[in-house]
């Protein structure tokens, strides 16, 4: 039986495979519209099914149509058609899962969101299998709300997948910075070079008065990432922040310290925010190890300052303040730090605790340095941020550096 009959055989089974396999894709974040779907039945069809490679490059021709989406095509490809029967496959994805080998595989970039999507597929063909539970919900406050507030330490797994999404999703609309360039402007001052060549235009009869301004441009975006022991699972979640930030804008620059400074800027502008992360990882030797925050200030302050702090730069100092080593370096480099930026924010995960006080040594040696001082433990106190850099929202007394330094004292 040669590969055209097999397909006209089971043409039924085959395009409901491909249907689910699209939605699949399409819970998984890559673009399969309905008119992708048409095109990859009718590729099968002239191409024909003669063995597993076949039909993974001709459905790959279809659906992949940029390079990030490589990685998950090929994980839910792996996952969807890992029998070798084409009728079976739905039972592949509703079999039980095996108990976990002696020394597991790293997962892959992209495994985490083809697994939620093969799991959403599966929860919704055992629906009508569960019992209907009809509950009050008169007293009680949503998920949504209770997710928005919840610490990031404290969340489930299912809980962090939907903090990384909300946090990829929130866009930044920095305020603009006026420079001394002018430009053309309907309104604004008299330009005298452009008004003098409109009218002799003219023949010098009319005097078309031309107006220019001064030019607005958004400040870069520089963030000093901690990824100590204390702070890695904070780091993580905020690095899918950052990741959809410099996926919306050019001039962000994000570095990594512990022990040392690493710059991962080039990892975080991967299309794909696991593949990026996965580079962040592997770039990275001194990832949950000590904190040496003098060190790592003053290697960025010698080595890339001048490289990334023009244009009046606003900085995002992602760290705990606990310092190993703390001396009088910490607060030079710091004070370096604010006189290079245009503005200095320190985004601190201990101000989740309502009696929090900056008596460490480190902290109180950061503090009189920095511009703001907020929180950075859960999805209301980013989305505080994004309105405050955006300037929509108004600041409050306490991420006044000044009122926590005198609340210590």
């Amino acid at each position: 039986m040669t590969a055209a009959d097999q397909l006209s055989t089971s043409h039924g089974k085959i395009v409901d495979n491909i249907v689910h396999f699209a939605r699949t894709l399409r819970k998984a974040g890559m673009p399969a519209e309905p008119s992708s779907v048409v095109d990859a039945v009718q590729a099968v069809e002239v191409a024909g099914i003669t063995n597993r490679e076949d039909l993974y490059w001709t459905l790959h021709a279809v659906f992949v149509r940029k390079r990030e989406h490589r990685v998950l095509f090929d994980e839910a490809f792996r996952i969807y058609w890992q029998s070798r029967g084409l009728i079976e496959k739905m039972l592949a994805i509703l079999s039980p899962v095996a108990p976990p080998r002696a020394n597991p595989e790293k997962p892959k970039a992209g495994q985490t969101r083809v697994s939620q999507a093969f799991q959403s597929a599966k929860d919704r063909v055992s629906e009508h299998t569960r019992p209907e539970v009809e509950v009050d919900a008169k007293f009680t406050v949503s998920g949504k709300e209770l997710l928005q507030a919840k610490d990031f330490a404290q969340m489930t797994v299912e809980e962090l997948e939907t903090a990384k999404q909300a946090l990829r999703s929130l866009s930044l609309t920095m305020d603009t910075v006026r420079q001394r360039r002018l430009t053309p402007s309907p309104r604004g001052r008299i330009d005298p070079r452009r008004t003098l060549k409109a009218s002799m235009r003219a023949g010098g009869d009319i005097i078309d008065l031309k107006f220019r301004k001064p030019q607005e441009k958004r400040p870069p975006l520089i963030a000093l990432c901690d990824i100590s022991g204390s702070m890695s699972q904070y780091s993580r979640l905020l690095l899918h922040f950052l990741h959809g930030i410099t996926e919306q804008r050019r001039d962000v620059h994000t570095f990594l310290f512990g022990t040392r400074l690493t710059n991962v800027t080039r990892q975080l502008r991967m299309k794909d925010p696991d593949e990026a992360l996965e580079a962040c990882g592997a770039g990275v030797e001194d990832w949950s190890g000590g904190t040496r925050i003098a060190t790592a200030l003053h290697e960025f302050n010698r080595v890339w300052s001048r490289r990334v702090l023009s244009g009046g730069p606003t900085v995002l100092l992602i760290t705990d303040g606990l310092e190993r080593d703390t001396d009088e370096d910490l607060e030079r480099e710091m004070d370096r730090l604010h006189r290079s930026c245009r503005r200095l924010i320190w985004l601190n995960p201990l101000l989740r605790f309502e009696g929090f006080q900056a008596k460490a040594k480190g902290i109180r040696a950061m503090l009189p340095h920095v511009d703001e001082f907020r929180a950075a433990h859960s999805l209301n106190a980013v989305e505080d941020l994004v309105s405050v850099l955006s300037k929509d929202g108004a600041t409050s007394f306490r991420s006044d550096p000044n009122w926590w330094l005198k609340r210590a004292d």
